[in-house]
Parts: structure tokens; C-alpha cells; sequence
């Protein structure tokens, strides 16, 4: 199955999803050490977004979330791409400036957790 989107951050890579249906943090609610989402109660706590093709409707949180993205990808545990149904500012800039291929405008119900992507520029594949 073929999903076209808008690309935020172009790019080609393969991988796993790992789908949230809540929105993420990742300032305060993502261990920048370990990649671990941190924030209680979430669909995703306990579990690492590293090496991910990380899924979820969209970012919350602060600003501040765009410079927590880019220091999980200094730290090697970033996911290696997002796919978005609405990808707003916060997640924008931070996939941007972290090098991290980002298409959003797609519907996300399609994709569940384990299934194998790709991206490759406004195109997400389920393999």
C-alpha cells in the first residue's frame, strides 16, 4: 500500500513503525539519553522511539521540544524518520534541523506498529 503525504523533511529510509494515536513531547516526555518516552499514562511509555519510523498525529508541548529532537539525534537515539497527520511547527523544525525525514498530510490509521516503511520523498510504503 502506497500513503502520499507532504514532505516537511525529504528523505529516503526503511524501517519500523512505531504508532502513537496521542500526540508526543519531545521535551520533558522523552529521555534524551536513552530515547525512552518517559511521559506517564502515554500509549508509547517505556518503550524507545530509537531507529524508529515514529508515527503520531502531531507534537504538543513547548518550543523548546524542536532543540530536544535534535539532541536525541545527537545522542543517536532518534527515530529515523516521522510520519504525521498534521506535523506543526514544533516537530517541523526540529525534524528539519536534525536531518530527519518527516512527511506529514497522511493518514496515520493505515500504519501500526511493526509494520515495515518506507519513505521516500512524499510517499510512505507498507510493505
Amino acid at each position: 500500500m502506497e500513503l502520499i503525504g507532504r514532505v516537511i523533511k525529504d528523505g529516503r529510509v526503511d524501517g519500523t513503525a512505531l504508532v502513537s494515536s496521542e500526540p508526543i513531547s519531545f521535551f520533558g516526555c522523552v529521555d534524551p539519553e536513552t530515547g525512552v518516552v518517559t511521559e506517564k499514562g502515554h500509549v508509547l511509555e517505556g518503550l524507545s522511539i530509537r531507529d524508529s519510523i515514529l508515527v503520531f498525529p502531531h507534537g504538543k508541548g513547548s518550543t523548546v521540544g524542536s532543540y530536544a529532537l535534535y539532541r536525541l539525534k545527537k545522542n543517536g537515539v532518534a527515530p529515523k524518520a516521522i510520519i504525521n497527520q498534521e506535523c506543526e511547527p514544533i516537530v517541523a523544525v526540529g525534524a528539519i534541523i536534525s536531518d530527519i525525514p518527516c512527511v506529514d498530510k497522511v493518514d496515520i490509521s493505515k500504519i501500526k506498529t511493526g509494520d515495515s516503511l518506507q519513505i521516500e520523498g512524499n510517499k510512505v510504503r507498507i510493505l
